[in-house]
């Protein structure tokens, strides 16, 4: 809202005319949608890159690039508790209601509180976290893989407090509906990663500790960028940054929030981060097989579902806030029908091009053909999960706009014991592949739990509604994958160089099996295909 005179600063909904029906929204929507999807496509897309860069140099017959992601995995877990899950979901809704009551100046101020507590809580948890684990060889007997993934955590740790001061920068931005620079943020990360690793690593470096050394300074580096970009775009609007540690009943209320989310956050990160530890401790790459076949999986999600999500939250929460729940009723379910309408295709493309696909983007420098061969096989088992794991995404989302942040945790830690006690079953006798089949299980079961949760509480959010363009969607996909497998055989059989027949699968089965199942979509009448079509021409 207007604040002395001044235009609500905005690139999106907040500076137009209150959109009038259906299709009005639906424009506004993916016109915002399709910013954020491109920027995160880039994203994804480096980041892929980056994982291959780190395969190729530092190999896959050692520890080194294991014992990184499970380094890594570590602030990421604190960060997902402090940062970007429960405070954005408890921050967001609150900072919706201070820019209503108090303008943009009120928005700010308490920018201002969060980012102080912040500051000092993950500064201080930093700091205790790199005191502990610089003493870890004080536990004698173990592997030098463990200790060698204890030093890169001391190293890295301080890239939380960088990346939850980030997140309340980025969650701000989106209040205020600029979505392109928070979209840029993983951007950094990547580029960061892969010049100070491809760059100075492979320079600089005599070994391959080295080389982990300066990848690990690409991580400081790209998280202090995620920092300051956001922070910049905020002092050009208007904040000034103060250090208030005041206690304020926005403040109350934002703990409040957070606390249940907190430990619902907790528990998919500790389920997280106990697979990771599970498979550090089975034979070697299998953290970096499981890693990047979940990062493949997570492409679809992170273009197109957390875009669709990053875009629709703001739209809940302003329902919610308002009680309109017929409209968060239609947001949401617009919302899950483009996420599924990309999704279902996507799970079944990536199962049936899995090979050609792993072997185009990770088969290079030291990385061998049998990783790849065992990470694709992986890939085909955690996509099964993916349209379950982007509804679970935007349905949570629902929970907190609405200020119920209870119920997802009971739900979480459902999906948590399924998945612990899966992995501990399965891990010895099927490895790397009874861990996937445990999340895949769990998060199937989570995203059924939820829904049911949900419709319960509001009965007007029931997925009903919905099944209808499903069954189109399974239909169209069905038309896909024909065509895919199809031309994937013809190529392999007439092809016999190996590289350059998975080139020709993946730049030209993917491009005409999309335009086979966007014509199964007209055909169909699928509803939102002309917001989708809209979209991709934009793109």
């Amino acid at each position: 809202m207007p604040v002395a005179g001044r235009p609500f600063l905005s690139n999106g909904l907040a500076n137009l005319p209150r959109p009038q029906g259906n299709e009005a929204v639906s424009k506004q929507l993916h016109k915002n949608v399709g910013v954020v999807a491109f920027l995160t496509a880039i994203s994804r897309v480096l980041g892929m890159a980056r994982d291959a860069l780190a395969l190729a140099v530092l190999g896959t017959q050692n520890y080194y690039n294991d014992a990184f992601l499970t380094a890594f995995n570590l602030p990421n877990l604190f960060r997902r508790l402090l940062g970007e899950g429960a405070l954005t979901a408890a921050f967001i809704p609150t900072l919706l209601e201070e820019l209503r009551d108090s303008g943009q100046a009120g928005a700010f101020n308490l920018l201002n509180q969060v980012a102080s507590w912040l500051l000092v809580v993950t500064g201080t948890l930093a700091g205790l976290a790199m005191l502990l684990f610089s003493q870890s060889r004080l536990l004698p007997g173990h592997d030098d893989k463990w200790y060698l993934a204890a030093d890169l955590t001391v190293l890295m740790f301080p890239y939380l407090a960088c990346i939850c001061l980030a997140a309340a920068f980025n969650a701000t931005l989106n209040v205020l509906h600029r979505f392109t620079e928070p979209a840029l943020s993983p951007i950094w990360l990547n580029l960061c990663m892969i010049l100070s690793l491809g760059g100075a690593g492979l320079h600089f470096a005599n070994d391959r500790l080295g080389e982990v050394h300066w990848l690990c300074a690409g991580v400081l580096a790209g998280g202090f960028l995620q920092m300051t970009v956001p922070a910049a775009v905020l002092l050009r609007a208007g904040w000034r940054p103060h250090f208030k540690l005041a206690d304020a009943p926005q403040l109350r209320q934002i703990a409040r929030l957070m606390l249940p989310g907190v430990f619902g956050t907790a528990i998919y990160q500790i389920n997280t981060f106990v697979s990771r530890l599970l498979a550090f401790s089975l034979a070697t790459s299998t953290v970096s097989a499981l890693y990047n076949a979940n990062r493949l999986m997570e492409l679809p999600i992170g273009v197109f579902a957390i875009a669709v999500t990053t875009v629709v939250y703001p739209l809940i929460g302003r329902h919610a806030a308002e009680r309109n729940f017929t409209a968060l009723g239609d947001d949401f379910r617009r919302g899950l029908r483009f996420i599924l309408i990309i999704n279902i295709p996507a799970a079944a493309g990536l199962a049936l091009l899995g090979g050609p696909i792993c072997r185009l983007i990770y088969q290079h420098g030291s990385a061998t053909p049998q990783f790849v061969g065992l990470l694709s096989y992986l890939l085909i088992l955690y996509v099964i999960g993916l349209p379950f794991f982007s509804v679970v995404n935007l349905t949570v989302r629902v929970f907190y706009a609405l200020k119920d942040t209870f119920t997802p945790v009971k739900i979480a830690l459902v999906d948590f014991v399924i998945n612990l006690v899966l992995s501990l079953s399965l891990r010895h006798s099927l490895g790397a592949t009874g861990l996937v089949l445990a999340s895949t299980t769990a998060i199937v079961v989570q995203a059924f739990l939820l829904q049911r949760a949900l419709t319960r509480q509001l009965p007007g959010l029931h997925f009903a509604p919905l099944w209808r363009d499903v069954a189109k969607i399974g239909a169209a996909t069905l038309a896909m994958s024909g065509f895919v497998w199809g031309g994937h055989t013809i190529i392999a059989e007439l092809v016999h160089a190996p590289r350059l027949a998975d080139l020709l699968t993946v730049g030209g089965v993917i491009p005409v099996a999309v335009a086979t199942y966007a014509g199964m979509l007209w055909m169909l009448r699928v509803e939102g295909y002309d917001v989708l079509v809209a979209l991709l021409r934009r793109k």
